[in-house]
């Protein structure tokens, strides 16, 4: 019998993200954006012609999802509401009286790319595994024969090399076996626990990351990804864009409508710069960065391999490299965001009350929404600004301002 095609997929966006803090104290991580498409509108993209409805489930900040949603121009899409945030597996039993047959699951904080969506969809059930080098930070897959048995979280001694995406395809079997799950020590239904259950009985299959896949678990892993993300763009000036004479634009760079570059910015792409934008004048805009919508970049400002989410402004004289900046964000003239430690060492950022290692050589600041600078405030390698939160001027910032 000719197997029925997949109709629907379920993103799950409820989670509150503290690791992402402080971008998502007030807002759900699927709507951070990445080369200024937000995560969510991405995976979005991605699943049209694949399926013809999104099941949105939601629990974080729902009014945001929803507001997103009324003005995306798409696939059909549903939020449905999980009121207690109970783990993966209760999510997908949320869905139960909207989906039809086999259906896929998404991860809402991960970057897919189609052709895995595509491969993975046209199995009866499968699970989407990536090859990974470093076993000890994701849910690993035990397979036997091309067939998933299980997936072990995060296990001390190497079992396998490949680890769980987060993307699945199920039908509606699971759900009678999500309903006899017992809550983990966390409280919590997982969804790798209901796998593990379906495989005594059925056979899922392993399919393997043939193009990209891009986990966000840290504010930096936003700068991976809007450094991949740039790299696959192409050039872009919008017609009502104003470039004024004197300016110099270098490499593949999108500019939006209303947006003024005044003369004397020099931009080298990839970098995009959205829409009413002022940039400059006299300002250097170097690779790797994302400036969304309304955002202000002053006199005599650079910015390097960042991300300015909305609203946001440098005013004159300030730098910002390898740093993510909140929307409604205004730095003061003379802000200098330090990227790199003296002995080159790898930065740490504080996460949850641990001191932990972004991995990186060089990572600047992370400030939250609406926050703002004195003038000429110093602010240390890996430190954190949240939300609504100010410095005085001339101050150093040498920990988290929370």
């Amino acid at each position: 019998m000719k197997k029925a095609p997949i109709r629907q997929a379920v993103l799950l966006c409820a989670g509150k993200s503290t690791r992402t803090y402080p971008l998502t104290v007030d807002r759900p991580k699927p709507l951070l954006s990445v080369a200024n498409v937000p995560i969510l509108e991405h995976n979005l993209r991605q699943l049209e012609g694949i399926v013809d409805e999104a099941l949105i489930i939601a629990g974080y900040e729902v009014s945001q999802i929803r507001d997103f949603l009324s003005n995306f121009k798409g696939i059909k899409a549903k939020v449905i509401v999980q009121e207690k945030q109970l783990g993966t597996a209760h999510a997908v039993l949320q869905t139960q009286p909207f989906v039809r047959g086999r259906f896929l699951v998404l991860n809402g904080d991960v970057m897919y790319d189609k052709k895995d969506l595509v491969s993975i969809s046209k199995r009866p059930l499968a699970v989407l595994g990536v090859q990974v080098s470093e076993h000890g930070k994701f849910g690993m897959i035990i397979s036997k024969a091309g067939y998933v048995t299980s997936i072990m979280e995060k296990p001390a001694q190497k079992v396998s090399d490949l680890a769980n995406t987060g993307a699945y395809v199920f039908d509606e079997r699971v759900f009678d076996i999500i309903k006899k799950l017992k809550k983990s020590p966390s409280g919590e239904y997982y969804l790798t626990d209901a796998i593990e259950e379906l495989a005594k009985t059925s056979r899922i299959e392993l399919e393997t990351v043939k193009g990209f896949w891009i986990h966000i678990a840290y504010p930096w892993d936003l700068l991976s990804a809007n450094e991949f993300m740039l790299a696959k763009m192409k050039s872009e000036v919008s017609k009502n864009a104003v470039i004024e004479k004197g300016t110099t634009i270098k490499g593949n760079v999108s500019i939006g409508a209303g947006t003024l570059v005044r003369s004397g910015a020099y931009i080298e792409g990839p970098a995009i710069i959205g829409k009413n934008c002022t940039i400059g004048p006299n300002c250097y805009v170097r690779p790797g960065t994302s400036i969304a919508d309304n955002a202000k970049v002053g006199n005599g400002c650079e910015v390097k391999n960042s991300i300015l989410y909305e609203a946001s402004a440098l005013s004159h004289l300030c730098y910002v490299g390898d740093s993510i900046i909140g929307r409604r964000v205004n730095l003061g003239g003379g802000t200098i965001i330090a990227n790199l430690r003296h002995d080159k060492q790898e930065v740490s950022s504080m996460v949850n009350g641990a001191l932990i290692s972004t991995g990186l050589e060089k990572f600047g600041a992370v400030i939250g929404d609406n926050a703002k600078t004195g003038i000429n405030t110093s602010i240390y390698p890996g430190r954190k600004i949240w939300p609504f939160r100010t410095t005085i001027p001339g101050e150093v910032v040498n920990k988290d301002i929370m």
